[in-house]
């Protein structure tokens, strides 16, 4: 197992000194689950929510968390991020929305941290947007599932 690279050797919380690494351009994809009765998901797919549109207010929400990722997870580096996109994949009979967020940046560190935000945060709106006609909703398997680095462009 890797060390903890956010603890210096009196065990104390540090941000870790990227400065000695190359910029490079890094991806991360991460995924998560938003589970709600498949008369719910009708209702969001058909635009019938009150609150409005949903999955075009999460995307933008999960937009928002990515960019904001390094003020509300302590030790993150802020990061110059160079796209940020936000699928919503419904599963109608099963009252399952996958969530994905892809997330670049050129820099001396990954994005994971944003691209889990991004899920997060969208997933956490469209709770918000329909929990008044489903409040059963279930938000699961949030994880990282790609990471990439390339000194090329063309990730």
């Amino acid at each position: 197992m890797n060390e903890l690279t956010h603890i210096n050797k009196k065990g104390e919380s540090r941000m870790v000194d990227v400065s000695h690494k190359p910029v490079v351009v890094r991806k991360a994809i991460a995924r998560g689950e938003i589970r709600m009765e498949p008369e719910t998901l009708e209702i969001v797919l058909k635009g019938e929510v009150p609150k409005g549109e949903v999955f075009n207010t999460a995307r933008v929400a999960g937009i928002m968390a990515a960019k904001k990722t390094s003020e509300i997870i302590p030790l993150c580096h802020p990061l110059p991020l160079t796209a940020i996109d936000l699928r919503f994949y419904p599963v109608p009979d099963d009252g399952l929305v996958v969530i994905e967020a892809a997330v670049r940046t050129a820099a001396r560190t990954g994005v994971e941290m944003e691209a889990l935000s991004a899920v997060a945060a969208a997933a956490l709106t469209v709770y918000d947007m329909a929990k008044a006609v489903d409040k059963g909703m279930r938000i699961d398997n949030i994880r990282l599932v790609e990471k990439t680095k390339s000194d090329k462009s063309e990730l």
